[in-house]
This record gives structure tokens, C-alpha cells and sequence, in this order.
């Protein structure tokens, strides 16, 4: 059944305009125009586009507030993370995942990109459906309402020449061509499924030794699949890597076929000028993560550098430390601002195009992000008379540098209605993460 939205404004392609009505004819928006309201739903505040959420792992959303304390690094942090991953059966990540998808869909995201290494049983062994934990992240998305872009990650070493051991047994495949068999099936079992698409990953270059990097990034080519891959996150990871095979690992996913404009570089934070020229002169997209990247204590990487070689930002809130796009787009400006000292690197309006309309594309969703007819039917509204973001004016700038995700009042999803007045269809997502998370305990 059609339906009509009344935006009070609306960030469209050429700007933000006032009063403009949305058509939306099942998942897909059918005409934008100029007009009354009469006898359209309204939508207060500023109507953005659908954010993508480019990068998350559903299960650390466990970790928010748990591993705060004391001091450590990166590496002290994932044993923690470990510990969360050796807990989780199908039916526990169902409903852990369901409840953090909720909580972004509430926050305005409408798409995930779900970078998913978590595969079998605790003893390494697959389920009697070997991809049974990729099926519930799947599931999840559709039930709290968001799109999702599975990417099956290859994780085949613990480090750099090091085994797969305790929690991470759970993460291989054994090799690249089983991975490859196990991702065959993924993908067939949604061929044709409006709303997600199967794409993979390599975890990184210390779980993926090179010479397996070319079959996931044959699977990508085969298939016009995203591909993404943590790359350089680390410092250690940086000189272990160029001690292994005497080349960064930038250098090595070029080498092996696996940049391009359907790749995604996570992270992409300690790189050489070689790094940023590989990967802007091939297209690839970078995902930034500012809220992880703080959290985990592991520095800044040059955005604007990357966006200005050519390769497209993204956003992700990686382990959920924080799940709020504008506090990641925001981030973005203003890490820069501590690194360089200069204010003004970011226009508000190229921010929130990394969060819509090139999140979607990295996800393998071009046509999502924008309010034009023919794209996914994703409507998001900001109210713009909160404590945050009252005064601010309807611009972009209120949205990434004033609103907050507790300011998204209204979230339409691929024309589904999902979220209203604040609330999840779902009930209260507060007490469905409490549950899940409890069951971890």
C-alpha cells in the first residue's frame, strides 16, 4: 500500500529543503517533492537518510562498561573479548544480536555490515549447519528492521605464524578453499533475499596469511561482493607484519588482488604515504571507528588524507562501545582536530555522506542513503527542539555536531515502520540487551 511522508525538512541531494513530501511505495521510495501536508504523515525535525553502520561485531556490545576498568591496551582488551566469544551458542547470539541491532535501529541506522568470524562450535567444531551462527545474525537484522551485509570472515591463524588457539578455534575454517565452501553456502541460502547481501572478509593480515587472500578475494570478484578487511589497527600488527614478509599489509591485500572499489580497509590507522596512495588510487572505501579506536586506546588514522586520494570514508561502531553514527561522523572531525591542531577538515554535509549514502555502497547497497525516487525507503528524523539540538537550525551541522541518537524519534526502514516516537517496535530494548547480555554472565 502506498504511503506519503510529510518532511518538515529534509536533507535531500542538492541540500536541506522545507515541507517536502515522500512517496514510498513498499521498500522503495516512489517520488520526492515539494508540497502540503495534507493527509501525509508528519515528521518533525530534520529527515535524513538511513545511516549505514559499515563495521560492527554484534557480540562486543557485551563488553560496554565491562572492560572500562583498569588499564591495558588493544591486546589486553581482546582476551576479554575471547572470553565473551567462547560463551555464545546459536540461539544465545540470535538474541543478543536481535537486541543490538534494535538499539541501532534506534539510533537511525538502517544498515549493518556485520563482520562476522564467530563460526562454529566452542571446540572448533561446525554446527550441524556449519554457518548456524551467521543464519541468526541474519535473522536478528531482519527482525529488529535493518538490512544487513554478512561478511563471512576467513580467520585461519592466531597471529602471525601462530596457531588458532582457545576462543579463536572457533573462527577457521581450517583453510581458504573450506572457508570458500562454507561461504558457497551462505550465499546461496539468500540468493535472490531483498535486504541482505553475503559478502566477506579477510580478518586480517595475521589471521590470513597471503597466500589465502587471493580465494576470498576471488569469492568477491565472482560473486560482486563486498570485501572487507581490518588493516593496520595496530602498530605491533604493522611491524610484525613487515617482519613477516617484508611489506605492510596494505601492501600485501594490493599484491593479492583484494583493493578495489568493492573493498573496505577497517580501521586503515597506522599508515605509511605508500598505504594511502594504494588505497585511494584503487577506490578502496575506509571504514573509520572513532569511538573504538578511542576506546581501545589505538590512535588516528588520516581520513582526510585517504578521502582525498580517493578513497570513499565510511563509519562503523565497531564494538559498540558507542552505537551513535553522528558521534562517529563527528569523531572523525574532530580526532583530526587533536592530531593537527587545525580546526575545519570536514564539511558537516561530506560526514553525513560517509554515514548514508557511501556506508551503503561499501555494503554493497548503492542504491540506499539518499532521498531520491527509486532508493530503499529510509527515512530517519532528528527532532530539533531537544536540550541538544535546540536552536541549531535544520543544517547538517545540527545533525552531526548537536544531535545525538537519542534525538532520532522516527525511523522508517525500507519502508517498514520501526521506530516511533523513540520507541522500537520490538518493546523495551533496554531490557532485551539486559537479558541477553545476562545470559553471558
Amino acid at each position: 500500500m502506498p504511503l506519503t511522508y510529510w518532511c518538515e525538512h529534509a536533507w535531500l541531494p542538492e541540500g536541506v529543503a522545507d515541507g517536502v513530501l515522500v512517496e514510498i511505495d513498499g521498500e522503495r521510495i516512489t517520488r520526492v517533492t515539494r508540497g502540503e501536508p495534507a493527509g501525509a504523515e508528519r515528521l518533525a525535525g530534520l529527515t535524513v537518510p538511513g545511516l549505514a553502520n559499515a563495521h560492527s561485531h554484534a557480540f562486543h556490545r557485551a563488553l560496554r562498561g565491562v572492560t572500562q576498568t583498569g588499564r591495558g591496551d588493544f591486546w589486553t582488551w581482546r582476551e576479554q573479548m575471547y572470553g565473551v566469544a567462547a560463551r555464545l551458542d546459536p540461539d544465545g547470539y540470535l538474541a543478543l544480536a536481535r537486541a543490538v541491532y534494535a538499539e541501532m535501529a534506534l539510533a537511525g541506522i538502517t544498515c549493518v555490515g556485520e563482520f562476522h568470524y564467530l563460526h562454529h562450535g566452542p571446540d572448533g567444531r561446525p554446527y550441524d549447519d556449519p554457518n548456524a551462527m551467521g543464519h541468526a545474525l541474519v535473522e536478528a537484522a531482519r527482525e529488529a528492521g535493518l538490512r544487513i551485509a554478512l561478511l563471512d570472515a576467513c580467520y585461519l591463524t592466531g597471529g602471525f605464524g601462530e596457531p588458532l588457539s582457545g576462543a579463536q578455534i572457533r573462527f577457521g575454517d581450517g583453510d581458504s578453499e573450506r572457508w570458500a565452501e562454507r561461504a558457497e553456502d551462505l550465499a546461496a541460502a539468500y540468493a535472490g533475499r531483498s535486504g541482505v547481501e553475503i559478502g566477506v572478509a579477510v580478518h586480517s593480515v595475521r589471521a590470513v596469511p597471503p597466500e589465502h587472500v587471493p580465494v576470498v578475494a576471488e569469492f568477491s570478484h565472482r560473486h560482486a561482493v563486498p570485501l572487507h578487511a581490518h588493516v593496520s589497527e595496530q602498530v605491533a600488527e604493522n611491524a610484525a607484519c613487515v617482519e613477516m614478509y617484508a611489506a605492510t599489509p596494505v601492501r600485501i591485500l594490493h599484491e593479492h588482488g583484494a583493493l578495489g572499489p568493492r573493498s573496505t580497509a577497517v580501521h586503515a590507522t597506522h599508515l605509511t604515504e605508500v598505504d594511502v596512495e594504494l588505497l585511494g588510487r584503487s577506490g578502496t572505501h575506509v571504514c573509520m571507528c572513532p569511538t573504538t579506536e578511542r576506546d581501545l586506546a589505538d590512535g588516528i588514522g588520516p581520513a582526510r588524507a585517504l578521502f582525498d586520494r580517493g578513497s570513499p570514508i565510511t563509519l562503523g561502531s565497531d564494538s559498540h562501545a558507542v552505537i551513535d553514527l553522528f558521534e562517529e561522523a563527528r569523531g572523525v572531525e574532530l580526532d583530526e582536530r587533536l592530531a593537527s591542531h587545525r580546526r575545519g577538515h570536514w564539511r558537516a554535509a561530506e560526514l553525513l555522506t560517509a554515514a548514508t549514502t557511501a556506508g551503503h555502497t561499501s555494503l554493497g547497497f548503492p542504491d540506499a542513503g539518499m532521498l531520491v525516487p527509486g532508493a530503499w525507503a529510509d527515512l530517519v528524523s532528528v527532532r530539533l527542539d531537544t536540550v541538544r539540538t535546540a536552536g541549531a537550525g535544520a543544517t547538517p551541522e545540527a545533525v552531526v555536531y548537536a544531535a545525538t541518537a537519542a534525538d532520532v524519534h522516527s525511523v522508517i526502514s525500507g519502508g517498514r515502520r520501526v521506530v516511533s516516537d523513540g520507541r522500537h517496535v520490538l518493546g523495551d530494548v533496554g531490557a532485551m540487551l539486559a537479558e541477553a547480555i545476562g545470559r553471558l554472565r
